[in-house]
Order: C-alpha cells, then sequence, then structure tokens
C-alpha cells in the first residue's frame, strides 16, 4: 500500500493536500476523527453513554499521534465523541503533519513572514501518494459491494464526510451520502463512525 504502515489520522491528513496545486487544505477536524476512530478500533477507547472513555489508563500505542490524544483524553473531563472532533483539533492535526514529515511525505520549509517573523511551511513531496490514497478512497466509495475491510471502512467513510478534496474530487459529498452509510454499518465500530462522521459532515469545509 502507498501509504505504508501509516496510522488512519496520517492518511487523513495528507489526503488534505491536494497533489496538482500543492496547496494544503484544511483538515483538522478531519484528522482527529481518524484519531479518535483508530483509538476506536484499537479498543483504547470506548463509548459510554456518547462519551468518549479510557478503557486503560495507562496502555500506548506506540504511535505519537494517537498516544498525544489518548493523553489528552485521559487528562480532560469527559467529552462526547462530537466535542473530540474539534476540542483542541489542531493539536492533532500538527502531530500528524510532523509524523509525515518525518516520513518523508512532507517537506518542512523555513520562511519568514512579512520578512520578518521566522515561520515554517510544509510543502507536499511525495504527490504519488497522495493520489494513491485519494484513489483508493474513491474506489471504496464507488463500489457495489460492502465487502471492504474495516480500516477501508472508516477511512473512506471520514474522508468523504469531511470533504477532502482528494478523495471528493467532484466535492459532493451529498453523492456519496448512502455508500458512507453502508461503510459506517460495515466497520465494526458503526455507533462511534457514526458520531465522528456526523460531526463532520456538519462542519463548514473550513476549520
Amino acid at each position: 500500500m502507498p501509504h505504508g504502515s501509516l496510522s488512519l489520522p496520517a492518511r487523513l491528513c495528507l489526503l488534505a493536500w491536494d497533489s496538482a496545486t500543492i496547496e494544503v487544505m484544511p483538515a483538522a477536524h478531519a484528522v482527529r476523527a481518524g484519531a479518535l476512530a483508530e483509538l476506536a478500533r484499537r479498543g483504547l477507547l470506548t463509548d459510554e453513554n456518547g462519551i468518549a472513555t479510557p478503557s486503560d489508563m495507562d496502555a500506548l500505542t506506540g504511535d505519537g499521534v494517537l498516544d498525544g490524544l489518548l493523553e489528552l483524553v485521559r487528562e480532560s473531563r469527559p467529552h462526547h465523541w462530537r466535542s473530540w472532533v474539534t476540542l483542541h483539533a489542531r493539536v492533532t492535526f500538527d502531530a500528524a503533519r510532523e509524523q509525515l514529515t518525518a516520513g518523508g511525505y512532507l517537506r518542512a520549509e523555513k520562511k519568514r513572514v512579512l520578512g520578518v517573523f521566522p515561520s515554517v511551511q510544509h510543502v507536499l513531496e511525495n504527490r504519488a501518494a497522495v493520489d494513491a490514497l485519494g484513489q483508493e478512497a474513491r474506489r471504496i466509495l464507488d463500489a457495489r459491494s460492502p465487502e471492504v475491510s474495516g480500516d477501508e471502512a472508516v477511512f473512506a467513510a471520514l474522508a468523504a464526510a469531511a470533504d477532502l478534496p482528494a478523495a471528493l474530487q467532484d466535492g459532493d459529498r451529498e453523492r456519496h451520502k448512502q455508500r458512507v452509510e453502508e461503510l459506517i454499518e460495515h466497520s465494526g465500530t458503526s455507533a462511534i463512525l457514526g458520531e465522528l462522521c456526523a460531526a463532520l459532515s456538519a462542519l463548514p469545509t473550513t476549520d
């Protein structure tokens, strides 16, 4: 697979980059939803009456993006899944972006804002990976059959709900609404994924 061992939030983060224009689209909420979904699939976050609840106060995944969010949930007061999609979402996006930079998918370029203030711009380095991930998402979304893995179902459903341009080139997430519902049911964590997708669909397409 083009994404190798990248986690779900890292894959969704990579889809924020347009391989044609090399511009990045807002995707912090999608990346956060991906991290929540992956932690749920691993059994490290469970649903307690709509609340995202850690199942083990000591377990870690070894993935910096996921473990950072897991620690944040553990140290915070209880919140519903939908609240966690937006609450400090930029923290998770930044962690995923740094992970992609370390993996060579992005390149960090130093620049100065207004010619004075130092800043860093992240530029797409691996266009082929974005194209392949976009093709994978579209293949899953356009499939007639629900015969996909749980991981594929979660990935494509969140990409569509967030209206990530590499996955939805027509920019029409409404057209895929029925398919997303099928993928949610097939995901193995339908209640949680349904909440995450609903949260993303209710947000504007800017973060």
